[in-house]
């Protein structure tokens, strides 16, 4: 007879669990502890992480744009070629230049571009009547170019840059997202664990009372209370429940074969033959969800609904930049330059180069160039506009058509979306209010099943009943007490599926 009630015998189901598998050392786990080793290990979430990472990349590669361009150049040339007559030289014509050059080149957020650069030369040769050997010059010029219409302004500029940024957080949210499912997974594999291994208990129990009564039966055989038949109807159930406990004994395998592989316990040093012992209970406790509230706690959380939003803004821009492409290429350009001069001057009799005589030298050298050049000595300046209409801007207007279709296809998409996740909201909201009750009612169901078997039990003991209405009450029993773990479980994985809608399923889990 059933001395316990079965919400006492369910709540001590909770506790403890002997080996499934001698081989195996038993290792307890709490929720929390499956979900970290999961964070840990999960092969998923080892290849969502590294999305972000590359997202990262791509953004410092698009703001290199704006980093300044330095340059460097030197080049020497000597030349040397046949006199033709004593004008050019004695015997041959030689000349040696070389030259040295530093710039610096930097993009703006206009879409313009500066350089700066610095420039000298030093030139000698040995042709005839010359004044000024060697010579040195240096130029110093600053120049500026801006368009003014194509790819003009820091949105256009800046375009790569703020698609790059807008990857990167569509990433991280999409590792949100991943992080969102395994731990649901996690909570899902859990607590079926849990349900697989109390019904393998509720079927034993089960056992234990058809063996009960097989027992009781024989004896009253043996001193002719009863016909043998009875005794073979007992067997028979006996035998129908060893059935149910060896698919019992497989489902608890397939459960914990399913939270090992999603939690990768097998990465975990010394946990490659473990068996998880679940440490936690599910919870019995009723949660008040407002249906607006989680609406708009959705509407702020999920990281789906994030990644489409910036997204959109993708979009928008590049439907920004294809109008842009529209129009034809204006372009100003400006320069400033100073250059310097200087070099040896050559002195000749009677100050006429044509006699050929050198009676004197006024050194001269790259210094005084350079001064007179960073002194701007001798200003220089232009200014200029380009216009030009490529053949392109043809095939940019269609371009254009076709980014604002993306751009209304994304908007429709991000409707649907949010239709969706109101749908889901919906029916999460629900389904935790109704598996609640449920609860309730299986509970309710299981305490009267036992109040009925262990009436029918006192009945048949007095002859008032028959074996086969005891091992029905026994099933009724036995039906009612997985009935009410099914739904205390399924409860459990409602508020579980709750909290991954609302995108709070690592916020609620301290992650």
């Amino acid at each position: 007879m059933i001395k316990t009630s079965s919400r006492l015998i369910l709540a001590s189901l909770w506790i403890g669990l002997a080996p499934l598998a001698a081989q195996e050392s038993s290792k307890s786990l709490s929720l929390q502890d499956c979900i970290l080793i999961a964070l840990r290990n999960n092969l998923g979430i080892q290849s969502a992480v590294l999305s972000p990472l590359l997202a990262d990349s791509y953004l410092a590669w698009a703001k290199e744009k704006f980093l300044p361009r330095l340059s460097f150049g030197f080049s020497r040339q000597d030349n040397s070629s046949a006199s033709f007559s004593f004008i050019d030289a004695a015997e041959k014509v030689t000349s040696r230049f070389n030259d040295v050059s530093a710039s610096v080149w930097q993009a703006i957020p206009t879409g313009g571009a500066v350089s700066l650069s610095l420039s000298g030369y030093k030139s000698e040769s040995n042709r005839s009547f010359q004044t000024i050997n060697p010579r040195f010059g240096s130029t110093l010029s600053l120049s500026f170019s801006q368009p003014l219409l194509r790819n003009s302004g820091p949105k256009m500029s800046r375009r790569d840059i703020v698609i790059s940024q807008n990857n990167k957080d569509i990433s991280e949210s999409q590792l949100q997202s991943v992080l969102l499912d395994t731990v649901f997974s996690v909570e899902q594999a859990y607590w079926n664990l849990i349900y697989a291994i109390e019904n393998l208990k509720v079927k034993q129990q089960s056992l234990d009372l058809a063996r009960d009564l097989l027992s009781k039966n024989k004896r009253e055989v043996e001193v002719g209370m009863v016909a043998p038949i009875e005794v073979l109807s007992a067997e028979a159930e006996v035998a129908t429940r060893e059935a149910d406990i060896l698919q019992a004994e497989i489902a608890v395998t397939n459960s914990e074969d399913l939270l090992k592989t999603i939690i990768n316990i097998e990465a975990e040093e010394g946990s490659g033959l473990v068996q998880i012992v679940p440490s936690d209970q599910p919870t019995q406790e009723a949660r008040v969800v407002s249906l607006d509230e989680a609406l708009k706690t959705a509407l702020d959380m999920r990281p789906d609904l994030q990644a489409t939003r910036v997204g959109l803004k993708n979009k928008e821009l590049n439907v920004v930049y294809a109008k842009n492409q529209i129009l034809p290429d204006l372009n100003l350009y400006t320069s400033y330059w100073s250059p310097g001069i200087s070099g040896t001057q050559l002195l000749y009799l009677d100050n006429n180069p044509l006699t050929g005589v050198v009676v004197g030298r006024i050194p001269g050298g790259a210094g005084a160039a350079l001064s007179d050049a960073l002194g701007l000595r001798y200003e220089n300046w232009s200014v200029g506009i380009q216009l030009s209409v490529p053949v392109s801007i043809f095939t940019s207007r269609a371009q254009y058509e076709a980014s604002k279709i993306g751009y209304e296809q994304s908007l429709v998409e991000l409707a649907n979306l949010e239709q969706r996740i109101f749908l889901e909201i919906r029916t999460a909201v629900r389904a935790t209010e109704i598996n609640f009750k449920r609860v309730l009612g299986y509970r309710a169901a299981g305490d009267l099943a036992e109040k009925k078997l262990e009436a029918e039990e006192k009945k048949l003991k007095v002859g008032l009943s028959t074996n086969y209405v005891v091992l029905q009450y026994q099933r009724d029993l036995a039906d009612a007490k997985t009935a009410e773990l099914r739904a205390l479980i399924e409860y459990n994985l409602t508020l579980a599926y709750l909290d991954k809608s609302l995108g709070t399923g690592l916020q609620n889990k301290n992650i």
